[in-house]
């Protein structure tokens, strides 16, 4: 999803560190969960495999979410693509402006998604805050597609707002605490994903305030689901530690080729934690499904590429190669289906129902 250099290249990576460690601030009861627990949590959910997911007929997470243009009908038959293939987990994302227009409104267009996904046999990773892609945003009608551009209308949270605003802090606290202690036992949900590749967009280590109060919050109520956020990057070596020692189980996004993401497993399983790649399968990469797949399905490792159905994000055209007449990609970047449900490579469906015991 992202234009940058992925993650956990061979070497230059070891964060040994003490697993219990706690952030300097304010103090809270309960914080990472034990390792015992995180491998009992591995036990009881076993191989999560899916999508990064938001339906075909939306640009972004507000046009998901916003009570005008939600769309369980959509959601509820691409889900059924994805059972239909053995997929049991997807990850979606939030937005903090559409909860603050309507927040009752927006948990229950939450529970009607989880309603929808669970009867598909579905869990779900929700994921809070990303500094990915366009930094202003607006509650309303969004942007059209631009022609050819992946993710074209894909917008960041908080993004620039947080540092024009200093008193947005206290709006974001209330939005994760409310949405966590809303559905903090919820056993549909299988993670929360506090913040996604914190340090993008430039940011770096200005990322890592907000970071670490996204932790503080999740800990103050402490939901019954894992609390993670993935690694992605080489170069962010404090954002990285931090995650890595503060995450109950460990998530990541390697989009890159079999050996180099080998190399980052093996890096992260000095954490004797349960791994979840909650990013990988970027074609042009050698980042593939037939080549990824079976190495996370023999490791038990949670495997979640980016893109279900191609649709209005565009996310089938790589990062940095537009098309402007937006023609056909030669090869898709992103998504397992067409639009109107016919997978865009056979043999790569029927490995994956292979893979996940589909007939």
């Amino acid at each position: 999803m992202r234009k940058t250099i992925f993650l956990l290249a061979i070497g230059g990576f070891i964060l040994m560190a003490a697993f219990q460690q706690k952030p300097k601030g304010k103090q809270v009861v309960a914080t990472r969960w034990t390792t015992e627990k995180a491998q009992q949590w591995g036990s009881e959910n076993g191989w999560l495999r899916g999508s990064n997911f938001n339906p075909s007929t939306a640009i972004n997470q507000l046009e998901t979410w916003q009570a005008e243009s939600f769309d369980p009908a959509t959601i509820d038959r691409e889900l059924g693509w994805a059972q239909n293939i053995g997929l049991n987990c997807m990850r979606v994302f939030l937005h903090h402006v559409a909860w603050e227009v309507d927040q009752k409104g927006f948990k229950e267009r939450m529970n009607k998604y989880l309603e929808i996904a669970d009867r598909h046999g579905i869990k779900t990773i929700f994921v809070f805050f990303d500094d990915c892609w366009n930094p202003i945003y607006h509650a309303g009608k969004q942007p059209d597609p631009r022609t050819g551009v992946h993710n074209s209308g894909w917008v960041r949270d908080p993004g620039e707002l947080l540092y024009q605003d200093p008193k947005l802090i206290n709006e974001l606290e209330a939005y994760v605490k409310d949405i966590l202690k809303t559905f903090k036992n919820d056993k549909r949900i299988a993670i929360w994903d506090l913040y996604n590749e914190p340090g993008n967009s430039k940011y770096g280590d200005r990322s890592m305030p907000l970071l670490k109060k996204v932790f503080e919050w999740a800990w103050e109520i402490r939901p019954s689901q894992p609390v993670s956020s993935g690694v992605w990057n080489l170069k962010l070596h404090d954002l990285n530690k931090f995650q890595v020692e503060n995450s109950d189980v460990i998530t990541y996004h390697n989009y890159q080729s079999p050996e180099k993401h080998q190399a980052a497993i093996d890096t992260l399983k000095r954490y004797n934690r349960p791994l979840v790649c909650t990013e990988y399968m970027a074609r042009r990469n050698n980042s593939l499904f037939t080549n990824i797949m079976p190495i996370l399905k023999e490791q038990n490792i949670g495997a979640i590429n980016w893109g279900l159905v191609a649709g209005k994000s565009n996310t089938k055209y790589a990062w940095d190669e537009p098309i402007s007449d937006g023609s056909e990609p030669k090869l898709w970047f992103h998504e397992i289906f067409q639009p109107d449900g016919t997978p865009y490579k056979r043999e790569e469906v029927d490995m994956i129902k292979s893979l996940t015991g589909k007939k």
